[in-house]
């Protein structure tokens, strides 16, 4: 069973490993690879504790963080009526089992919740994974190009009837 629920301060350890060894998989042939240093643990300390607007949750499975999604504002573009999914990451030895498809419709409907029209999020240009996984969940490529096209923005219309509990 997966349990999503608001991230906490404790979490940090968790997420921080999901973070690095999902993008270390994820991105192997894309990224250089990472490493938990000390200035990721502080900088997931801080984004942790931010203020709504931003937001972050984790998935359980038996008492095990095994993903986490959070979101935020658009920073780019900056549009009061776009919000952002920041991140979203599973830890990949639980990869297609669901939790991903369940952070991304609490993400959203938490975007929905907070008045946003419209949801953005940015992926590498040649990360095949995350874009099936993008438009599995509704999201399609709007043209948009940052770091010399080497990521581009995916756009999802926000319906309330995607609040959560609906």
């Amino acid at each position: 069973m997966i349990f999503i629920r608001e991230a906490r301060a404790d979490d940090v350890e968790g997420i921080v490993r999901i973070y690095i060894e999902s993008w270390n998989v994820g991105f192997a042939t894309l990224m250089a690879t990472r490493t938990i240093t000390t200035d990721v643990m502080a900088q997931w300390t801080r984004d942790l504790a931010k203020p709504v607007p931003q937001r972050w949750w984790v998935a359980e499975t038996h008492g095990a963080v095994v993903g986490f999604t959070g979101i935020c504002p658009s920073r780019y573009p900056i549009d009061p009526a776009i919000g952002e999914v920041d991140t979203i990451a599973v830890d990949p030895l639980h990869w297609r089992a669901g939790i991903g498809r369940r952070l991304m419709m609490t993400a959203l409907g938490h975007l929905a919740g907070d008045g946003y029209r419209e949801a953005i999020l940015w992926t590498l240009a040649d990360y095949e994974r995350g874009q099936r996984f993008y438009e599995a969940t509704g999201w399609k490529i709007d043209g948009g190009l940052r770091d010399g096209g080497r990521q581009i923005r995916y756009r999802h219309d926000v319906y309330v009837s995607s609040k959560p509990g609906s």
